[in-house]
């Protein structure tokens, strides 16, 4: 329930962002931009890159790109040095001969050069795939015409194409989570994140921070969101300045990806202990509907499996109470979920028209299924009585009170199969059928016990192919699970 209360209070917020702004202090500027791209055998998409970003709208001499390698060993010296010399003065290589210490070390040693040099008034912070829009640019340097603020993150949606089912579901997913919980944050004074993707840094914030970015973590891109604020500088997203993203299509992949970025989180709760819930501290980050709000997203697996075990815990224990506390539990998850849903639909309508039965299936046909019942129960006359301990009722009856946890356990073999192989079809049917919102709470899961354990830190990027795309006009797709 605390996350479920949570999420809807953010979509609650949204509507705040047209009142409560700072873009009465913004204004056309134009300070010369260093773009950083860090880059790991990135052939592939490296091309398509730069040549998108030469076709921006910023004044010609006021922008340059850094393309920072990382020791790659498939053919990126070879593109960098043709687009070096298709681009002189714009597109600048360096390469360390000493790689895999992870992104960040690969970030710092672009920052290092840059720095080092008086003419970058700004620095942009962006991944190899990463594809900005002609405007995205001069939106985000806008708002650093406002001292107080130090970073800008951009809207990153999901532009592989094709599209597939998986895409599709996280393209849902960025609406949700960045065109309207990133208003809401902005609306709260300050972001959680800004997006490694495409990451604006005034000059002046980075060398508050220590002119590097930090490295004992697996967030780097929160870590820095985090020392903006905490020296006084203020972050937010334009939800206007569009970037488009390649993301995984495999689950293998995706599940590779999503762990390191929970296990990222994990590490900040960790690294800014002393500023939870301590209002003192930091009058963002320490306020606690922040904290509520981190919390209950960081450890949603932890709650999904403390509900379940509450409500067959309350079966047992105080039988007629159980079908109330279902029934209210489940009552306010569906009106969340449709609240939720249809909000996301309204706020980015293009995007959702690519991926409107990935929204309507985020949570999973069968968990939509356990709410129907839960909605049914007033009308139908359900009475939970105790049935006998080994009977299909009582089966079935703990089965609906444990879906919670169940579903994320389901999730987790779903992963499992397309590890091993499964044909894409019925690798597919059974996530629609589980839900994405469950496989991303079985990923938190793993998080955390890869933090128990202490597994090893490294940069296990995710492989990109170049399908990004930024459409000329987005169109519904006719709908096929494949």
């Amino acid at each position: 329930m605390v996350p479920t209360c949570a999420s809807f209070a953010q979509f609650l917020i949204v509507g705040l962002h047209g009142m409560w702004n700072h873009y009465s202090r913004i204004g056309p500027d134009t300070p010369r931009v260093a773009f950083v791209l860090p880059a790991w055998n990135e052939a592939d998409v490296l091309g398509p890159s730069i040549d998108a970003l030469m076709s921006i709208d910023y004044p010609p001499g006021s922008w340059r790109l850094y393309i920072v390698d990382d020791a790659s060993t498939d053919y990126t010296p070879e593109v960098m040095n043709a687009k070096v010399a298709q681009y002189p003065g714009s597109v600048f290589y360096l390469r360390r001969e000493r790689g895999g210490e992870g992104k960040a070390h690969t970030l710092n040693h672009g920052l290092q050069v840059i720095l080092a040099e008086d003419w970058a008034e700004a620095v942009m912070i962006m991944d190899a795939d990463v594809l900005f829009e002609a405007m995205t640019l001069r939106r985000m340097v806008r708002h650093l015409a406002d001292p107080e603020v130090g970073g800008v993150t951009a809207y990153v949606k999901e532009g592989s194409h094709p599209g597939r089912l998986l895409s599709r579901f996280i393209g849902f997913e960025y609406i949700a989570a960045q065109a309207a919980a990133r208003r809401t944050q902005n609306v709260m004074g300050g972001l959680a994140c800004m997006a490694g993707g495409a990451q604006l840094h005034s000059r002046a914030n980075l060398i508050a921070i220590g002119g590097a970015i930090d490295t004992s973590t697996l967030a780097e891109d929160t870590y820095t969101t985090f020392q903006t604020q905490l020296v006084g500088h203020r972050v937010l997203i334009d939800p206007n300045a569009i970037v488009w993203a390649e993301e995984p299509d495999s689950l293998a992949a995706f599940w590779r990806q999503r762990l390191r970025w929970g296990r990222g989180n994990l590490q900040i709760m960790r690294a800014f202990s002393d500023i939870w819930f301590k209002p003192g501290r930091s009058a963002l980050l320490g306020n606690w509907a922040f904290g509520i709000l981190w919390f209950s997203i960081t450890l949603m697996p932890l709650f999904m499996l403390a509900g379940s075990i509450g409500a067959i815990g309350l079966y047992h224990l105080w039988t007629p109470w159980a079908l109330g506390a279902f029934y209210v539990a489940s009552g306010v998850t569906l009106v969340a979920y449709l609240f939720q849903t249809m909000f996301s639909f309204g706020i980015d309508p293009t995007a959702a028209r690519r991926s409107w039965f990935e929204g309507i299936a985020f949570p999973g046909l069968l968990s939509i299924g356990v709410m129907a019942i839960a909605l049914l129960t007033p009308f139908i006359g359900l009475k939970l009585e105790k049935p006998d301990a080994w009977s299909w009722g009582s089966l079935a009856v703990h089965a609906i009170l444990g879906w919670s946890a169940i579903s994320i356990a389901a999730a987790w073999c779903v992963y499992r199969m397309d590890k091993a192989g499964a044909p894409n079809w019925l690798r597919n049917a059974l996530l629609v059928l589980v839900g994405y919102g469950p496989m991303l709470c079985a990923i938190g899961v793993a998080a955390i016990v890869a933090e128990i354990r202490k597994s090893d830190l490294k940069w296990d990027k995710t492989i990109k192919t170049g399908r990004a795309r930024i459409p000329t006009k987005e169109r519904p797709p006719t709908y096929s699970i494949h």
